[in-house]
Protein backbone atom coordinates (compact mmCIF):
# COMPACT_ATOMS: atom_id res chain seq x y z
CA UNK A 1 0.00 0.00 0.00
CA UNK A 2 2.87 2.28 0.91
CA UNK A 3 4.78 2.21 -2.28
CA UNK A 4 0.91 2.51 -4.37
CA UNK A 5 0.63 5.66 -2.52
CA UNK A 6 4.40 6.64 -3.03
CA UNK A 7 3.75 6.03 -6.95
CA UNK A 8 1.12 7.84 -6.92
CA UNK A 9 1.77 10.71 -5.09
CA UNK A 10 5.72 10.92 -6.47
CA UNK A 11 4.57 11.39 -9.81
CA UNK A 12 4.83 14.40 -11.88
CA UNK A 13 1.30 14.81 -11.74
CA UNK A 14 1.08 15.65 -7.96
CA UNK A 15 4.70 16.83 -7.75
CA UNK A 16 7.66 19.65 -9.35
CA UNK A 17 10.66 18.90 -7.65
CA UNK A 18 11.45 16.20 -9.95
CA UNK A 19 10.15 17.15 -13.36
CA UNK A 20 7.35 19.29 -15.10
CA UNK A 21 4.06 18.57 -13.50
CA UNK A 22 1.40 17.39 -16.14
CA UNK A 23 0.16 20.75 -15.99
CA UNK A 24 3.00 22.14 -17.16
CA UNK A 25 3.29 19.94 -19.78
CA UNK A 26 -0.04 20.24 -20.89
CA UNK A 27 0.68 24.03 -21.40
CA UNK A 28 3.69 23.81 -23.51
CA UNK A 29 2.22 21.32 -25.85
CA UNK A 30 -0.98 23.81 -26.14
CA UNK A 31 1.02 27.10 -25.66
CA UNK A 32 4.70 26.81 -25.96
CA UNK A 33 6.66 26.97 -28.78
CA UNK A 34 10.33 25.34 -28.59
CA UNK A 35 13.01 28.13 -28.88
CA UNK A 36 16.64 25.45 -28.17
CA UNK A 37 17.88 23.24 -25.62
CA UNK A 38 21.14 23.25 -23.56
CA UNK A 39 24.42 21.08 -23.35
CA UNK A 40 22.46 19.64 -20.83
CA UNK A 41 19.27 18.62 -22.59
CA UNK A 42 17.09 20.71 -21.05
CA UNK A 43 14.58 22.29 -23.46
CA UNK A 44 13.37 26.08 -23.36
CA UNK A 45 10.43 27.41 -25.09
CA UNK A 46 8.41 30.76 -25.40
CA UNK A 47 4.47 31.28 -25.25
CA UNK A 48 3.13 31.09 -28.98
CA UNK A 49 0.71 34.37 -28.31
CA UNK A 50 2.69 36.03 -25.54
CA UNK A 51 5.58 36.75 -23.52
CA UNK A 52 6.51 33.94 -21.05
CA UNK A 53 9.32 32.02 -20.96
CA UNK A 54 10.21 29.13 -19.28
CA UNK A 55 12.52 26.02 -19.88
CA UNK A 56 11.52 21.85 -19.22
CA UNK A 57 14.32 20.13 -16.98
CA UNK A 58 15.86 16.88 -19.04
CA UNK A 59 16.61 14.68 -15.80
CA UNK A 60 16.72 15.00 -12.57
CA UNK A 61 15.51 17.85 -9.73
CA UNK A 62 13.72 21.00 -10.98
CA UNK A 63 16.87 23.24 -9.68
CA UNK A 64 17.61 26.58 -11.24
CA UNK A 65 21.43 26.03 -10.75
CA UNK A 66 21.25 23.61 -13.44
CA UNK A 67 20.32 27.00 -16.00
CA UNK A 68 23.59 28.18 -17.39
CA UNK A 69 24.21 31.68 -17.65
CA UNK A 70 23.31 32.29 -21.47
CA UNK A 71 20.05 31.00 -21.04
CA UNK A 72 19.31 32.48 -17.36
CA UNK A 73 19.70 35.76 -19.29
CA UNK A 74 17.23 34.74 -21.73
CA UNK A 75 14.94 33.36 -19.10
CA UNK A 76 14.87 36.75 -17.17
CA UNK A 77 14.02 38.91 -19.91
CA UNK A 78 17.76 40.07 -19.66
CA UNK A 79 18.67 39.41 -23.06
CA UNK A 80 16.01 39.35 -26.18
CA UNK A 81 18.27 36.97 -28.72
CA UNK A 82 18.24 33.56 -27.78
CA UNK A 83 21.47 32.11 -26.94
CA UNK A 84 21.63 29.49 -29.56
CA UNK A 85 21.63 32.36 -32.04
CA UNK A 86 24.53 34.70 -30.10
CA UNK A 87 28.04 34.48 -30.30
CA UNK A 88 29.28 34.65 -26.65
CA UNK A 89 32.55 35.01 -25.96
CA UNK A 90 33.93 33.22 -23.11
CA UNK A 91 36.60 35.30 -20.86
CA UNK A 92 40.36 33.03 -19.59
CA UNK A 93 39.20 33.53 -16.32
CA UNK A 94 35.73 31.84 -16.73
CA UNK A 95 34.69 28.15 -15.73
CA UNK A 96 32.35 25.92 -17.17
CA UNK A 97 28.85 26.42 -15.92
CA UNK A 98 28.05 23.60 -12.52
CA UNK A 99 25.19 23.47 -10.89
CA UNK A 100 24.41 23.75 -7.16
CA UNK A 101 26.53 20.64 -5.20
CA UNK A 102 25.09 21.76 -2.03
CA UNK A 103 24.29 18.41 -0.25
CA UNK A 104 26.82 16.31 -2.49
CA UNK A 105 30.33 15.29 -1.79
CA UNK A 106 31.65 18.13 -3.88
CA UNK A 107 29.71 20.41 -1.59
CA UNK A 108 32.40 23.69 -1.42
CA UNK A 109 34.07 22.74 2.84
CA UNK A 110 35.74 25.87 4.53
CA UNK A 111 38.74 25.14 6.15
CA UNK A 112 39.16 23.97 9.67
CA UNK A 113 39.73 27.44 12.05
CA UNK A 114 41.69 27.63 14.52
CA UNK A 115 40.59 26.68 17.90
CA UNK A 116 41.48 30.56 18.90
CA UNK A 117 39.09 33.23 17.95
CA UNK A 118 40.23 35.71 15.73
CA UNK A 119 38.12 38.69 17.75
CA UNK A 120 36.40 39.76 21.30
CA UNK A 121 33.05 39.03 21.74
CA UNK A 122 31.23 41.82 23.09
CA UNK A 123 30.21 41.76 26.88
CA UNK A 124 27.74 44.64 28.21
Amino acid sequence: MGSLIKAIFGSPIFTWWNSATFGTRLFTARKGLKVGTDEQGNVYYREKKGHRRWVIYKNGPVEASRVSANWHGWLHYTVDELPSEQIVKSKSWEQAHQENQTGSNAAYQAAPSSSEPKYEAWRP
